[in-house]
């Protein structure tokens, strides 16, 4: 059979060898009844491959369920998968056939299945060994002929090290393993791909299909693309929609790419490594910006409060700094070295110039104030850095005749 033919039928774009790979295998084995386990990123469209082994297996013409196991709750998981009798738990008014019995003589794909609860991996295990089942609520055992696939993004080895997955579960899942590259690693697809989308995308809602310039051509392969193919077709339909000119340059393409991937980052980006790594890798940066933000946010208020005085200086060990809470701003890693600081003397002066208490507000600095405003109140407060209660509340405690 043509893999070309197969690919259209599904819907599948790109050449890459390791796709192609993972699409052969899918009919080589779609005859069988060998468990498959997929694995890859999310994102790189693993729900496919179940799709054709079904299609070309014996089970064709019986039913195929696709279940997201990360969707469901975990208290109503097995009633899902397995079914339950009526009176089996709160809200069971009749008995409920699960998706292992009406997948009856077919095909049932388990997406994410690393997000099993462990009762609900032993409970699978033992249907994909002897085939039997039992409803929730009840003691019966039932017998069901089922091909199961299943998929997951997760690192299985590191899930089975830590108790979260059952080793004797992989490895009766992962009789057939197949494995979808992640789009970065097939970058002669991601063209193809982009095209794809921005023509459905121009088909749809009937104006013309955007274009990548060379530039932006390459800008588009370099990026690493965390969301894989999902993430592609979001970026193509949001350009396709919402800008005027149909030819795309580096300069509007970049709007469109996170700024939170990895490769846009201030440091070498690798394809290698562990997810954790990453993942500690990105919190680190979050926490590197927000300390920029902070430092820049400093810059900012010193700016106000000393511009009637001496200049803000830049030193390379502060004498004296003076903490503030800003809000968030973006700033530049260049500036991460800085520390703002006034002179000491300064500090002293500023400190002096600190909004009063009620208890430091004299009588005759209440009289001052309220003849250099002519009387008003609200001026006169805000001089003195009381409210204009505390003033009123004072006038009186004082019998100070404002006017």
């Amino acid at each position: 059979m043509e893999l070309d033919e197969i690919k259209n039928r599904f819907g599948i774009i790109g050449n890459d060898p390791r796709l192609n790979s993972a699409i052969d295998t899918a009919i080589q084995v779609a005859g069988t009844n060998l468990s498959v386990l997929i694995t890859g990123e999310s994102g790189v469209g693993k729900e496919a491959i179940p799709k054709i082994i079904h299609a070309y297996s014996p089970r064709k013409h019986n039913n195929y369920i696709a279940v997201n196991c990360g969707a469901i709750p975990e208290g109503t998981i097995e009633s899902e998968l397995f079914g339950h009798e009526k009176g089996s738990f709160t809200g069971a008014n009749e008995a409920r056939k699960g998706y292992f019995e009406v997948a009856d003589k077919g095909t049932i794909f388990l997406d994410e299945v690393g997000e099993l609860p462990l009762p609900t991996q032993a409970r699978l295990l033992r249907v994909l060994e002897t085939g039997d089942f039992i409803r929730v609520g009840s003691s019966r055992a039932q017998k069901t002929d089922v091909r199961v696939i299943a998929a997951s993004n997760i690192n299985f080895m590191h899930a089975i090290s830590t108790g979260k997955f059952r080793e004797d579960l992989y490895y009766r899942l992962n009789a057939i393993p197949i494995y979808i590259p992640p789009l970065r690693e097939r970058k002669g697809d991601i063209h193809l791909l982009f095209l794809k989308f921005a023509l459905d995308c121009a088909d749809k809602y009937r104006m013309p299909a955007v274009r990548l310039t060379p530039e932006a051509r390459t800008m588009l392969e370099a990026y690493r693309w965390p969301g894989n193919i999902r993430e592609l077709k979001n970026v193509a339909e949001r350009i396709s929609v919402l800008e005027s000119n149909r030819q795309i340059t580096p300069e509007v393409l970049a709007r469109y790419l996170s700024p939170d991937d990895p490769g846009h980052l201030p440091v070498r980006s690798c394809d290698s490594g562990t997810a954790g790594n990453i993942q500690d890798r990105d919190i680190i940066f979050k926490m590197l910006f927000q300390l920029q933000a902070e430092v820049s946010g400093l810059k900012s208020a010193l700016a106000s409060l000393t511009a009637d005085r001496t200049p803000v200086a830049h030193v390379d060990r502060p004498e004296g700094v003076i903490a503030a809470h800003t809000p968030s701003l973006p700033v530049k890693i260049s500036d991460m070295h800085d520390f703002i600081v006034v002179p000491s003397d300064d500090v002293e002066q500023v400190r002096d110039d600190a909004p009063k208490t009620i208890h430091d507000v004299s009588d005759d600095m209440i009289r001052k104030a309220l003849e250099k405003h002519e009387g008003r109140r609200k001026a006169a407060a805000a001089e003195l850095g009381i409210s204009e209660r505390t003033l009123y509340r004072k006038i009186k405690e004082l019998k100070i005749n404002d006017r």
